[in-house]
């Protein structure tokens, strides 16, 4: 491969989803990484094999369908996490076994308990047991940015001997700044040369994490680990978008580097994300956020309707983003559907494309506009679907006002079989999520609720996002989505239920 070739390493379903309240099901890890190799992403990191058996299902099932991306899974260095790491990734096309020791002073004297002689041997050995599975394996340095620089060449030397192909030297704790970056990986890609691949994997705590990854490229690292809309533990890690359209805009600066990521795929893959995980970029994200292509100032407005150049140094067309994105109405037909799907990068199956047909010429009768960002929404739903254990029939609500009591009436649909049952409530909400919880048989708690409406105008979808732990379990994500904001709620109680359901 080519020495210009930046490789990007997505960690989005494995850091990623270590995010607060970022948990994902099988189906959705699957379609975010099938979205992440039409991105053209080199590497995906498809979770931590060891960390449990939903962890390892889904690196299973990710792996047998994909073909030209690399899946990676993470391991410690233990054996048995390098065995479950092996397992998961055996039917990839290309794979990749991740391990990871810590190298700092502070976490081998606290953490690993470990002389730094004992660290070196462990990483030696936990490389030669990867190698036994597959070729490629990545070692990486836990904490280097508080490593001792003369220290961490003795590890990286003695793990390119035991057959690492890639080194990882992570700003575990968003802790430098990026001359010091620079500077180490200048000094440690010199030391290694061109007998492994440098790689960098940078935290945000310090709002540094792509200025970081860039200033290491720059010095020598040809794989940057990253996340979609910089999603992570804590403040998050270097956001993939930000990294490549900053190696595309200024090529002034890095050719002749570049990243094989289509940046027409950047858009789509965002918004699959934050649909999935509920977590939106901030409106000032950069690259992805909802203003960054959005001018307010007057001279601006005046400067972009004259020439866009003025103050726009990416299209939005770049990225994949339609500002001209009014669609289709409730006359639209199913051919003039399937072909906008395709234009917007899907690829459905017939009985997806029905399914999603089904549910547009629904909204298509509720909302009189409909926009792409509507149909994103909708097919999101589809193509995430997983068994429904219980499925939303119907939904009454009464006594909504003041002074009145709430209650709901609902019917749900179990094994074939309709349940019908009320409940009062301490709000409406609540009644709901009581009624739910008694005809399902379950105790839930609501830890977050999040209502956003997915495109503009009065009549908007509204997207729902709860996070429900049920029998005192950890949080799971449920999804609705309607013009009602009530009926969508529900339909996220029931989608987390389901998503419980299927984990278990």
């Amino acid at each position: 491969m080519s020495n210009d070739v930046i490789k990007i390493f997505d960690t989005t379903l494995r850091d990623g989803e270590q995010s607060p309240g970022a948990s994902m099901n099988t189906e959705e890890k699957i379609q975010i990484a099938l979205q992440l190799q039409k991105l053209g992403v080199d590497i995906i990191e498809a979770g931590f094999a060891a960390a449990s058996p939903g962890d390892f299902d889904a690196i299973k099932r990710i792996s047998e369908q994909m073909d030209k991306s690399t899946v990676c899974s993470l391991a410690r260095c233990v054996e048995k996490d390098i065995k479950a790491a092996a397992d998961s990734i055996a039917l990839a096309k290309y794979r990749r076994i991740h391990v990871f020791l810590a190298t700092s002073p502070i976490h081998m004297e606290y953490k690993l308990k470990m002389k730094p002689d004992e660290v070196i041997k462990k990483a030696v050995q936990s490389v030669q047991y990867a190698k036994t599975f597959t070729d490629d394996v990545e070692f990486s340095c836990e904490d280097a940015g508080r490593s001792d620089i003369s220290f961490l060449k003795e590890v990286l030397d003695a793990v390119i001997k035991a057959g690492a192909l890639t080194l990882n030297i992570p700003d575990t704790v968003g802790y430098c700044l990026p001359n010091e970056i620079g500077a180490r990986i200048k000094e440690l890609s010199d030391f290694v040369n061109d007998r492994a691949i440098i790689s960098v994997h940078n935290h945000n705590d310090l709002g540094l994490a792509v200025a970081n990854s860039l200033a290491a490229i720059e010095n020598g690292a040809r794989q940057v680990e990253c996340t979609i809309n910089g999603l992570g533990e804590r403040a998050g890690n270097a956001a993939l978008e930000e990294i490549v359209m900053a190696i595309k805009t200024r090529q002034d600066v890095f050719a002749p580097l570049y990243t094989n990521i289509n940046t027409k795929e950047i858009y789509p893959t965002s918004k699959l994300v934050s649909l999935i995980t509920g977590i939106e970029p901030q409106p000032n994200k950069a690259i992805v956020g909802k203003n960054a292509f959005a001018h307010e100032s007057g001279i601006h407005q005046d400067g972009v309707l004259k020439n866009k150049e003025t103050y726009e140094i990416i299209k939005p067309s770049d990225i994949g983003l339609d500002k001209n994105n009014l669609v289709l109405g409730k006359h639209s037909g199913r051919h003039a559907f399937k072909d906008r799907l395709q234009t917007l990068g899907y690829t459905l199956k017939d009985e997806e494309v029905n399914e999603a047909f089904e549910k547009f010429k629904i909204l298509a009768d509720q909302k009189k506009e409909i926009f792409d960002d509507d149909i994103r929404a909708l097919v999101a739903e589809e193509i995430t679907k997983i068994p429904q254990v219980f499925e939303l029939v119907t939904l009454q609500l009464s006594d909504c006002n003041p002074g009145g009591v709430p209650n709901a009436a609902i019917t749900i649909k179990h094994k074939d079989k309709l349940v019908t049952d009320a409940a009062i409530g301490n709000g409406t909400m609540d009644a709901v999520f009581k009624v739910i919880d008694r005809v399902c048989g379950v105790n839930g708690e609501l830890k977050d609720y999040k209502v956003d409406a997915v495109s503009q105008g009065k009549d908007a979808l509204a997207k729902v996002i709860v996070k429900v732990a049920f029998d005192n379990n950890k949080p799971i994500i449920g999804h609705g989505l309607n013009v009602d904001t009530m009926y969508a709620t529900a339909q996220a109680y029931i989608g987390a239920l389901n998503s419980y359901m299927s984990m278990k």
